[in-house]
C-alpha cells in the first residue's frame, strides 16, 4: 500500500484594492475614529441617563413599560410593533419572568460600557457588535428612532475593527494581546522563551 500525499488547493479571493484600505489601512483611520466617536457618544449618553432613573437602576419599570408596548397587539387593520411573533414570544416571556427587574440594569451597562469602548477605540469590533445587537433587539422590538443609523455604522466597524481603533487604545492593545488566530506579543512562546 502506497502513501499518495495531495497538496491542498488554496484558493485566495482578494479584496478590491478599495475595500482593502478602507476596511485595513490606518490612512482611513480618521473615517473610523469620526464614526466612532459618534456611535460612542450616542450610546454613553443614552446610558448615562438612564443612571439617574430608578425606572432603569432600580425597578425595571421603564423596561417593563417599554417591552408591555412592544408585545401588545392591538385590533386589525392596525399592526402590532413586533412583527415577528417568535421575537414576540421571547420578550413575552422576559416579561412573565419578571426579568425587566435585572435586565434593566444590564440595559444601562451595556450602553455605558458599549459608549466607554468605543470613544477609547478598545475592542472596537467587539464593542460594535454588542452596540449593533442592542440596536438590532430595539428595532425588533418595533423602536426605530436612530437605531438604523446606529446599526448600520456598527457593521461598518465591524468590519473595519483592524483600523477602527487605529486613533485609540487598540492600536497598542491589539498588537499586545494578538487575536485567537495570531497570539499578540505578550501570548508569543518566542517573547515567553526570551
Amino acid at each position: 500500500m502506497t502513501n499518495v500525499s495531495r497538496s491542498q488547493n488554496v484558493i485566495g479571493i482578494s479584496d478590491p484594492p478599495a475595500v482593502q484600505a478602507l476596511f485595513g489601512s490606518p490612512q482611513w483611520a480618521w473615517l473610523w475614529l469620526i464614526a466612532r466617536l459618534y456611535v460612542g457618544y450616542t450610546w454613553l449618553t443614552s446610558g448615562w441617563g438612564k443612571l439617574s432613573n430608578p425606572a432603569w437602576v432600580q425597578t425595571g419599570e421603564a423596561l417593563k413599560g417599554f417591552w408591555e408596548r412592544a408585545v401588545f397587539v392591538p385590533e386589525p387593520p392596525a399592526r402590532p410593533a413586533i412583527a415577528f411573533d417568535w421575537y414576540r414570544t421571547f420578550i413575552q416571556s422576559l416579561l412573565d419572568a419578571g426579568a425587566y427587574t435585572w435586565f434593566a440594569k444590564l440595559v444601562v451597562a451595556g450602553e455605558i460600557l458599549v459608549g466607554i469602548a468605543l470613544i477609547l477605540g478598545l475592542f472596537t469590533g467587539i464593542a460594535a457588535f454588542f452596540g449593533g445587537f442592542m440596536n438590532w433587539n430595539f428595532m425588533m422590538a418595533g423602536t426605530a428612532s436612530i437605531n438604523p443609523v446606529l446599526f448600520t455604522l456598527s457593521i461598518f466597524l465591524i468590519l473595519a475593527w483592524k483600523n477602527a481603533g487605529w486613533w485609540g487604545l487598540d492600536r497598542f492593545v491589539l498588537p499586545m494581546l494578538g487575536t485567537p488566530w495570531q497570539p499578540g506579543r505578550i501570548f508569543s512562546p518566542k517573547e515567553a522563551e526570551a
